[in-house]
């Protein structure tokens, strides 16, 4: 569970909006009507001169000529004192990225307030964009000298549209450079390690988040920084002693609180993760939030009635309501209640959980081969969620697959590769409908795809080796997949029944039908247990193939697994 790290860094951001005039998109992306926005100081006093370029400007404005505007402002500035029309040349001119003129307004703005940090923002975006690294240290350190108990703060959001850009190894040039004249200053050192972990760069980062709390210990921002750090590099109980740090300090702090309580339920620790919702919960009984955090540590230890009790409690919570009717859903899903998880469903799409509960509640109809109702459903879906095109259309392949129109799935899955070619989830279905019509070279191009871009994807592992095993007698190479499948997820079931497959047809059925009973004890799979089954026959223990099997057939007389193994082995 890494999501608090994500909200760390949303942590480490918040409060640290610059004003509008500087963050970074109206610095790089402005829109017109922010170009336009700010105007002059009404008292100024002009002469007939400059009243005809404002009004030039601002009628060029209008007509969406920003070429004319920027330049009757820049004309204008030069004319008068006051600084705004200059700023607002300026804005025009970042919206237009004109940096030649951007450069001359900037230049009259900050001689006539030397000392105005919006101005000095701006140049430092324009210096970093035009790869001007003195200009642009030149520019951080008058901020710096300015404002040094705001530049961190106001360099945050900065940093994360040069992230967008791409400019963020320069951005740390110029950190260094300035670094050099402000060794020990807590905000720079901040910034240089934000950019460093934005870069991946772990250690750089660690180093420089350690040196701020060795200057300033009670940080609490830097010490949530910290911990980012620490999850992030996998020593999760560093994690949890720095949130803990953090958290003594601003124990109002909910984000903090929730942070902490997922480390702590990351590593195990459900008993203190307890006693801080109930700590919680003693002073706001209604804390929908901590309620539902009861109910996943509930889960989590396997506690289901606590965990339902929890939940039926958030059923009067407009703004829980909807997230606790989908996990009720998924507890009577795991009793196999199948018609009360889909009311559960139902409600919570209808309480506004929406794509998540529908598509819960078309799996299960498709799992129950439902298929008039999913196909009402499925229909429904596009209109609904339109920027789920992809997902909906995988659910769609699916549908078609489990209805046996594989040449459908595999044309619409083709059809989907072309707007998204370089998508895993598409590769890799498609590949497995690719096997269904027996074109195995889509199947090894699709996955070799997927491997190519991520070596350790474990489902495309599984899935090669197993084809290879089942389709081909290209043995060692099916070995080499499924061993590296095995190292990376020693535990899965379906890896360790397509090895102890491939020991099968290698011949070696002890060994076989060790790692089969081993994968269906961690996963009653139905083709797991056809696999047994046929491994028992083989070995001429019919009997007992036969008893094992009967035993699953009468609970899933239906499976095409299980009817594979009764058609070629006990016909009627």
């Amino acid at each position: 569970m890494n999501k608090w790290i994500g909200i760390a860094m949303a942590l480490c951001a918040s409060g640290c909006a610059m004003a509008p005039e500087t963050t970074p998109e109206t610095a790089t992306t402005i829109s017109s009507q922010e170009a336009l926005a700010a105007r002059p100081n009404q008292n100024t006093v002009i002469d007939e001169e400059v009243l005809y370029l404002l009004m030039a400007a601002e009628l060029a404005g209008q007509r969406d000529q920003y070429d004319l505007a920027l330049d009757a402002y820049l004309q204008a500035a030069k004319r008068v004192e006051d600084a705004r029309i200059a700023e607002r040349a300026v804005r025009i001119g970042m919206f237009l990225k004109d940096g030649k003129r951007t450069r001359e307004a900037l230049d009259i703005w900050l001689s006539k307030d030397e000392k105005n940090l919006p101005a000095r923002k701006f140049a430092v975006l324009l210096a970093v964009k035009s790869g001007d690294r003195e200009s642009a240290v030149e520019n951080l350190d008058a901020i710096l000298l300015e404002d040094p108990a705001g530049f961190e703060t106001g360099m945050l959001e900065m940093v994360k549209g040069l992230e967008k850009e791409g400019r963020l190894p320069f951005m740390d040039d110029v950190l260094n450079d300035l670094a050099l004249a402000h060794p020990d200053d807590t905000g720079v050192l901040f910034l240089q390690a934000v950019v460093a972990s934005l870069q991946k760069n772990n250690e750089v980062a660690q180093q420089k988040i350690g040196r701020v709390l060795e200057l300033q210990p009670d940080w609490n921002k830097a010490i949530i920084f910290q911990a980012q750090l620490a999850g992030r590099s996998g020593d999760m109980d560093k994690a949890r002693e720095y949130l803990q740090k953090a958290y003594k300090q601003a124990p109002d702090d909910k984000q903090l609180r929730k942070m902490l309580l997922e480390v702590l339920m990351n590593t195990g620790a459900f008993d203190d993760a307890i006693r801080l919702c109930q700590a919680s919960l003693d002073e706001n009984p209604e804390d929908g939030e901590m309620l539902f955090m009861l109910a996943m540590i509930s889960l989590q230890q396997a506690q289901v009635d606590k965990a339902e009790s929890h939940l039926e409690k958030l059923l009067g919570n407009k703004e829980w309501e909807a997230q606790a009717s989908f996990y009720l859903g998924k507890i009577e899903l795991d009793k196999q209640h199948a018609d009360k998880a889909l009311q559960w469903f139902d409600r919570a799409g209808a309480k506004g959980f929406g794509f998540d509960a529908d598509l819960a509640a078309i799996s299960l109809l498709l799992s129950q081969k439902d298929m008039d109702e999913v196909e009402t459903r499925m229909g429904r879906l596009n209109s609904k969620y339109p920027d789920k095109h992809l997902r909906i259309l995988l659910m769609k392949a699916e549908l078609y697959n489990q209805t046996g129109r594989y040449q459908e799935a595999y044309d619409m899955l083709t059809e989907a590769l072309k707007e998204a070619p370089e998508s895993r989830d598409v590769l890799y279905a498609r590949a497995l409908v690719a096997e269904r019509l027996g074109r195995l070279d889509v199947l090894e191009a699709d996955l070799g795809k997927i491997l190519q871009s991520n070596p350790d994807d474990v489902g495309a592992l599984n899935a090669m080796g197993y084809t290879l095993t089942d389709k081909t007698e290209r043995y060692d190479e099916a070995e080499r997949h499924l061993q590296k499948a095995l190292h990376l997820k020693p535990d899965e079931a379906v890896i360790i029944d397509s090895y102890g497959w491939l020991q099968f047809k290698r011949g070696k059925y002890e060994l076989a039908l060790e790692y089969l009973r081993k994968a269906y004890e961690k996963q009653p799979e139905n083709e797991i247990a056809a696999h047994i089954a046929e491994v028992l026959w083989v070995m001429g223990k019919t009997q007992e193939a036969k008893d094992f099997f009967i035993g699953v057939f009468k609970r899933f007389p239906d499976d095409e697994y299980l009817l594979n193994f009764k058609n070629r082995f006990l016909p009627e």
